[in-house]
């Protein structure tokens, strides 16, 4: 029987794609780990990699079409001993009707659960498969990711029950497996359903309030319905509290002038780096989130996850959107390897290129919008995370030193706390640490 390739799902929030581009056409040999399609889900444009070996025999949907529902069937491969020109008059057997859609936990433009479920792999086999994915000759179907996390977890692939796409094992059936055991979980109780609330108003209500051709109707994408959806329900189940306070900033950009004058130049006289303040503020926040340990923690329902590395989100504006990529472990880095990652990862965001876990995770987040001259202001928390840190411009000020007036370039800067993750204090603690350092930055340094 031919193999079915589906319509994966390539992100947490991720229930329709668009097929961007065949990289693959009819009568080309497949090989596993082969690029054979790019797709465009609610947040970036992603390569999809085959899983099964053989010849494409037929394409069902074309590229360039849209909202494509996940788990559909796309294309068809003959595997060993089949002849292509009777698969694809064939046209194969009909997506399972088991597989679902992926579930609807969006993350705000860039932050989603880690244990959220993964992306499935392109090509998912139609003969019928033992429990635990395996199918003639003892292979083992898996996703990639499901792969690498059962390799890095020390699980033997082989041994875990897939719930798939016939039997196919996925990130989740991994993560079950390393919870306690491979065996399939009964679903907890759901929780009590909150109370219902008031419905806004619809387009056609909000239309009338309108004279007709005054305005312009720009329908959304999938990357604006998931920030709408994301930060209404952060706004509405995160009890955000905020703290503010101001930093002077002479010490740190007398520091900062200096390293970026000793830049080794290439031969076209142009610096190997040149550090901004938004890379200090990351630093500053990832070190103090290690001398405030209790601060760095994300909420999980019942309990807190007191994270051991300081991973910082840092947003990044795109057309139509947002995206929050990670620096990983940003207090082991330093301020050149910060700055390097940091152009790389927003460059990649702006060409929606990035891979689902380079914007997820992550325990607080940087969001600055000084460079737009916003003095202050107050910014909303990518659930699971304990915290953003909303940075303002930096300016010159005039404050009492010594019983004098005095000169000093200065900003403010707003933490949001979510509540159940971060008191007053302890926020406060947080806040105090990063002045510290931002003040008397030499402590970055060593």
């Amino acid at each position: 029987m031919p193999i079915n390739v589906l319509m994966p799902a390539l992100s947490p929030t991720m229930e329709k794609g668009n097929l961007a581009k065949w990289l693959k056409k009819e009568g080309d040999t497949i090989k596993s780990g082969d690029v054979i399609a790019e797709i465009e889900t609610d947040k970036a444009t992603m390569e999809v990699e085959a899983v099964d070996e053989g010849v494409l025999a037929k394409i069902v949907v074309p590229e360039g079409s849209a909202d494509v529902p996940v788990n559909q069937l796309i294309a068809l491969i003959a595997g060993e001993g089949e002849d292509p020109k009777t698969v694809a008059a064939s046209g194969g057997a009909a997506a399972p009707a088991a597989a679902a859609p992926a579930p609807k936990a969006e993350a705000p433009a860039a932050s989603a659960p880690a244990a959220a479920p993964a992306p499935q792999p392109a090509a998912a086999p139609a003969p019928a498969a033992k429990p635990n994915g395996a199918a003639a000759g003892n292979r083992v179907f898996a996703s990639p990711l499901a792969k690498r996390i059962a390799k890095d977890a020390g699980i033997d692939i082989a041994a875990v029950q897939g719930s798939g796409p016939h039997g196919r094992i996925v990130e989740k059936d991994v993560r079950a497996a390393a919870a306690g055991g491979g065996v399939k979980r009964a679903p907890a109780a759901a929780p009590a359903a909150a109370p219902a609330l008031a419905p806004s108003a619809s387009a056609e209500q909000v239309k009338a309030m309108f004279e007709p051709g005054s305005y312009e109707e720009i329908p959304l994408d999938g990357m604006r319905k998931t920030i709408a959806k994301r930060l209404v329900e952060s706004k509405q189940t995160v009890p955000h509290f905020y703290l503010a306070l101001d930093y002077e900033l002479d010490a740190l950009l007398a520091m900062r002038e200096q390293i970026n004058a000793a830049a080794p130049k290439d031969k076209d006289g142009k610096p190997s780096y040149k550090l901004s303040v938004n890379d200090f503020v990351i630093k500053a926040l990832a070190i103090a989130l290690q001398r405030v340990p209790n601060a760095n923690a994300v909420w999980a329902e019942d309990r807190i996850l007191k994270m051991k590395h300081s991973d910082v989100g840092v947003a990044v504006a795109i057309e139509g959107g947002l995206f929050t990529p990670v620096i990983r472990k940003a207090e082991s880095k330093t301020l050149t390897a910060i700055s390097a990652e940091m152009k790389d990862l927003a460059g990649r965001a702006r060409t929606r290129r990035l891979k689902p876990e380079e914007y997820t995770g992550g325990s607080t987040a940087v969001s600055n919008l000084g460079m737009f001259g916003i003095k202050n202001f107050q910014a909303v928390i990518n659930p699971p995370q304990g915290t953003i840190l909303a940075v303002g411009a930096g300016e010159q000020r005039v404050v009492v030193k010594n019983n004098a007036p005095a000169i000093v370039q200065a900003m403010t800067v707003t933490l949001s706390c979510d509540h159940r993750v971060v008191d007053g204090a302890l926020g406060a603690e947080l806040l105090a640490a990063f002045k510290g350092l931002i003040e008397s930055p030499m402590g970055m340094l060593v």
